[in-house]
């Protein structure tokens, strides 16, 4: 079945369906990662977003269950130049196209993504509308606002995992990959994973060691309970970590603001610099939002910076036990270069000093 992709400034994109095949609407975002298509799906921060993907190929190696970021798709659409219906990888259990359909997930395919990225590139981040070939284009599709995309993706109630005999740890869920609790979950820690609106009171009476801010969608500057909570927190000088949304989040409480980055970060080769070793790592990244270094508090210090752009990747407290990093340094999909990260964070939650 033909589709037509619609940009709200008039471009057109036409292609061939797959997937659900259903109409669908998002924000245009491009990712520049060659594997991990499945992780990207399955990521929540993806929430309300149509992804392209800018390697040509995408579905050669098909789809398993253990590496999914979450139990189903988050993406709202999914745009390639081709589409591999006939997988070849030991691991596979079938393939993109039907995975994608039996979670009703809209794909299209014969699209010039070089062209369209650089179209989101040059314009800046768009909302687009995929059309089965036929159907009429509601201009109102452009207007209307997308759900909430933090309530779309935060679990509903408390749930505990890992090691009862471990470091209690909080995890706020903003959106949290599998792959970031697995690996607390793999380093002992016994974690309550609360919903994104739980008081911090509520948070408290866990009696939590620490704190780890998860990754998520969407703007930073609508979740304001979520600010104040952490705010709360910060004043306990509990160990705190934040990561991407987190990151964000902890900036805003301690004063900072936050801008929205043109097309925004997305991928596993985006160069980081630490500041204080000298050394470049390579790491995934996925956000639309940036901490503005010209709004600093003098209590922020930063750890890391971009490379390409040279916005804030890392930043830490210098009163409170407290850091964060913009980029996923569990990196599913990409280079394991940031890992280290949950090294300082074991660190604070033992000792439970300043950052330094």
């Amino acid at each position: 079945m033909k589709g037509i992709l619609h940009l709200e400034d008039g471009m057109q994109f036409e292609g061939t369906l797959f997937g659900a095949k259903n109409r669908v609407k998002g924000e245009m975002v491009f990712n520049t990662s060659m594997t991990g298509y499945q992780e990207i799906l399955t990521d929540p921060s993806y929430v309300n977003q149509m992804v392209v993907m800018t390697y040509p190929l995408v579905g050669n190696y098909g789809f398993n269950r253990e590496d999914l970021e979450s139990i189903s798709p988050k993406v709202n659409a999914l745009v390639v130049k081709e589409l591999c219906r006939r997988p070849s990888n030991f691991r596979s259990k079938g393939n993109l196209d039907t995975y994608l359909e039996e979670n009703e997930i809209t794909g299209i395919e014969g699209i010039d993504t070089r062209a369209l990225t650089l179209h989101i590139r040059e314009k800046g981040a768009l909302r687009g509308v995929i059309l089965p070939e036929g159907d009429l284009l509601d201009i109102t599709d452009f207007l209307k606002p997308l759900p909430d995309p933090v309530e779309l993706v935060t679990t509903r109630k408390i749930m505990y995992h890992g090691n009862p005999d471990g470091l209690k740890i909080a995890l706020l869920d903003y959106g949290v990959k599998t792959s970031i609790l697995n690996h607390l979950i793999n380093l002992g820690y016994y974690i309550a994973q609360f919903p994104a609106d739980t008081e911090a009171a509520e948070i408290l009476s866990f009696n939590p060691r620490g704190v780890l801010l998860s990754n998520g969608p969407g703007n930073p500057e609508d979740l304001t309970l979520a600010i104040e909570n952490i705010k709360i927190l910060m004043k306990k000088k509990l160990p705190m970590m934040g990561i991407c949304l987190g990151h964000q989040l902890i900036s805003l409480a301690c004063g900072a603001n936050t801008i929205k980055l043109p097309f925004g970060h997305r991928g596993g080769n985006h160069p980081v610099k630490d500041l204080e070793t000298g050394k470049i790592k390579i790491t995934s990244q996925n956000h639309s939002y940036t901490v503005d270094d010209l709004s600093l508090p003098t209590c922020l210090h930063i750890t890391h910076i971009n490379l390409n752009d040279n916005t804030i990747e890392g930043l830490k407290h210098l009163q409170l036990p407290v850091f964060s990093v913009q980029y996923h340094p569990e990196a599913s999909p990409g280079p394991e270069d940031s890992i280290s990260v949950f090294a300082t964070f074991q660190s604070l939650l033992k000792e439970g000093h300043i950052c330094r």
